[in-house]
């Protein structure tokens, strides 16, 4: 590929995205279409004892109720691997756990039928909060290098402190929606998802047929980043209802509902101690993560160390993580989903590790600089995370700052503060399979793996084949998201253009060659359409697949087959690591008797390789910080210790940023590519974006006020 800077292009749905022309899952038109609503138990922990379905069938409208005696048990894996999610089953883990089905004829009748159901349960005691946990702290393994505890002994300068970071849900504006159709012994499921490949090889064993049956199409995704990457207990129930029913049968979840059933953010204790010597170097760290967990839940408490044991040249480096069992849902990822709360401990942490020392927190981190990753001892590739620190005080004018907490207030007395954060993301890719077709009647059709959840990865992939190719830019087909039309990949942990972009623009140069082939040295005036055409060839097509660094032809066929072939997870490759690296600068201002706390303007500067889609990586960074900010001063998901569930199980009560929240967000990009990591130079952007910030403000917050504030989200009555 040219290492030209890609221009700065419309995003290419944008006009069908105003216009309201894009398709979701649910808006799929379907003849004989079926409502349906799922019954949550309403205790939290227990056994269901009875179900009594007759007044919602009795409802007008209500076709059939499904209850745990139409649904398969789930069918056991390969040992060792996950347990599949059961679909309706009698065992009560959590509040909220569907139990039923009801289907009707429309959704008024399906709600109703669903609020008609009776259902009696043998309760159990429960716990939902980390303080009334009922078992013990299970460890697990964490990284650990070098020496730490001697290193503390002979230290100059020690800090040590607790922080927290509280669960968090997502709220995407789509809600959980499942549509399936029986059609010809096929099975095809309409839904969102971060994962068709792996939702059509759950449901297929759930549902228990060939998943060479299933199709599974997710052309849009109305926010992602984490809650549509996993198959939801629901789809299976749905598709196991058109089954028996005969018609298709569509779900579309409330959003109360989806509070419960969808993965979340957890409670998580972060304790951290860092060591310094005498000029100012972190010689140690010291890292404890103890985070809730559901009873059979797998999430990964030694994931959180992944960021903080490699961004600075800490040589020596102790890691331990644990879980709580409680009784909820189980907790998934999350947009940055160890990163963002680990970052906002460690990079706190460096920041009371700078006063302690009396020295810019800038200066820290720049005189910390590495280009070895500690944990393994490889080499970094393309590590520009001192570059961004550089720009973005130069850009927020951090020279200005005065070092005093308190020191700084405006005209109007507000006090203000200034802050900086740093994060790292791994650079991962997987292997990819992609078709192309160029038609001479000016069509042409592109075919891969990939999810568009409005990061704008067919925006990116457009770049590259238009950049590659001589065709009409305004009937070119990307098809991502769809089982029918090429192999697919889950999309997450920021591999998705780092995958999608190398194997586009490999497609576009084999097109290139194939199409000079067949002119064979003729002269044939037009693009690619019309030489097509003038030479009389309808169409000519090309596959190509591509592997990562380290990878051969075994992963791209386990990718074919429907499995994962993920390289780079935490960004270690056989002989190097590659990440993608941040900085963010905030302001605060601070109210001085009510202490409301505004942000008028944040600066943010990433490293992520070669920029294919400058506008679309801008919105994704300036994304990432609105997210922050949301997580630092207003995210939380409360939780009721009496009954269960989640108690601000909606938008009203779980409190986002809006508009009025948010200031000026100034982006820029060092824009270097990172060959190493893929043949494109591309890193991931989606996640890093928001790694830091959050850190970034509450250390802001400091500046302004002299508290040290902790605990997200930042409350005024913690400034009071």
């Amino acid at each position: 590929m040219s290492i030209t800077p890609f221009p700065d292009i419309a995003r290419v749905d944008a006009l069908d995205k105003v216009q309201g022309r894009t398709i979701y899952a649910a808006d799929v038109p379907l003849a004989g279409l079926l409502h349906a609503m799922t019954v949550p138990a309403t205790i939290n922990k227990g056994t269901l004892t009875s179900i009594d379905v007759e007044a919602a069938l009795a409802v007008p409208g209500v076709v059939r109720v499904l209850t745990h005696n139409d649904t398969p048990p789930p069918p056991s894996g390969p040992q060792g691997s996950p347990p599949l999610p059961p679909m309706l089953v009698p065992a009560i883990a959590y509040r909220g756990q569907p139990i039923a089905l009801v289907v009707a004829e429309t959704l008024e009748a399906a709600i109703e039928g669903a609020e008609a159901v009776r259902a009696t349960y043998a309760t159990e005691p429960f716990a939902v909060r980390i303080e009334d946990a009922d078992t013990p702290r299970e460890d697990t393994e964490s990284p650990t290098f070098g020496d730490a505890d001697a290193a503390f002994a002979n230290a100059a300068t020690t800090i040590e402190a607790v922080y927290t970071t509280t669960a968090n849900h997502h709220n995407p504006m789509e809600l959980l929606s499942t549509t399936a159709v029986w059609s010809g012994g096929r099975l095809t499921i309409y839904e969102g998802t971060q994962t068709s490949s792996g939702l059509r090889n759950t449901v297929a064993q759930l549902v228990q047929v060939d998943r060479a049956s299933v199709d599974v199409i997710s052309p849009q995704v109305g926010g992602g980043f984490g809650q549509r990457g996993e198959v939801p207990r629901h789809t299976a129930v749905v598709a196991q209802a058109a089954r028996l029913i005969g018609r298709p049968v569509k779900l579309v979840m409330p959003r109360h509902q989806i509070f419960h059933n969808s993965r979340f953010r957890p409670h998580v204790q972060h304790t951290i101690r860092l060591a310094a010597d005498a000029d100012g170097i972190m010689v140690a760290a010291r890292y404890d993560c103890l985070q809730q967990n559901s009873r059979r839940g797998r999430y990964r408490a030694d994931w959180y160390h992944a960021g903080p044991s490699k961004i600075y040249g800490i040589a020596n480096y102790r890691g331990t993580s644990g879980d709580l069992r409680l009784d909820t849902h189980g907790p998934a990822h999350m947009r940055a989903p160890y990163e963002h709360p680990s970052s906002f401990a460690f990079e706190s942490a460096v920041d009371e590790l700078a006063y302690a020392l009396g020295r810019d927190p800038v200066e820290l981190r720049l005189s910390n600089d590495t280009k070895i990753d500690p944990s393994t001892g490889n080499r970094l590739t393309s590590r520009f995370l001192n570059a961004c620190l550089t720009r973005g005080a130069e850009r927020f004018g951090w020279s200005e700052r005065r070092f005093e907490p308190g020191s700084m207030t405006g005209p109007d007395g507000m006090l203000i503060g200034w802050g900086v954060g740093a994060g790292v993301y791994q650079a991962a890719m997987h292997p990819a399979i992609a078709t192309l077709r160029v038609g001479a009647d000016g069509s042409t059709r592109y075919a891969s793996a990939g999810h568009e959840m409005g990061q704008g990865m067919r925006t990116a992939i457009a770049q590259v084949l238009l950049a590659g190719l001589r065709i009409d830019p305004t009937r070119l087909t990307i098809l991502i998201g769809d089982t029918t039309a090429a192999p697919q990949h889950s999309t997450a942990g920021s591999w998705g253009t780092a995958s999608s972009v190398p194997v586009a623009a490999a497609a576009a140069e084999r097109m290139t060659a194939a199409l000079n082939r067949l002119l064979d040295g003729r002269d044939v005036p037009g693009n690619m359409h019309e030489q097509l055409a003038r030479v009389r060839r309808p169409y000519l097509e090309v596959e190509v697949s591509m592997a990562a660094p380290g990878q051969g032809a075994e992963h791209v066929e386990r990718m074919r087959s429907g499995g994962n072939a993920i390289a780079g997870l935490h960004g270690a490759y056989s002989d190097f690591t590659a990440l993608s690296y941040i900085a963010h600068f905030v302001e605060v201002r601070i109210e001085p008797h009510t202490r409301r706390i505004r942000v008028p303007r944040v600066v943010s500067v990433a490293d992520c390789g070669r920029v294919v889609s400058p506008r679309t990586a801008r919105s994704q960074v300036q994304g990432g910080v609105v997210w922050a900010l949301g997580a630092a001063l207003r995210e939380t998901s409360e939780v009721d210790p009496r009954y269960g569930g989640w108690l601000n199980a909606d938008i009203a009560e779980y409190h986002v940023s809006v508009n009025a929240d948010i200031g000026e967000i100034d982006v820029s990009f060092i824009d270097e590519p990172d060959f190493d990591a893929n043949a494109a130079g591309v890193k991931g952007v989606g996640e890093i974006a928001m790694v830091g910030a959050a850190a970034a403000l509450a250390n802001a917050v400091f500046h302004a006020t002299g508290r040290r504030l902790r605990t997200l989200p930042v409350r005024v009555d913690h400034l009071l």
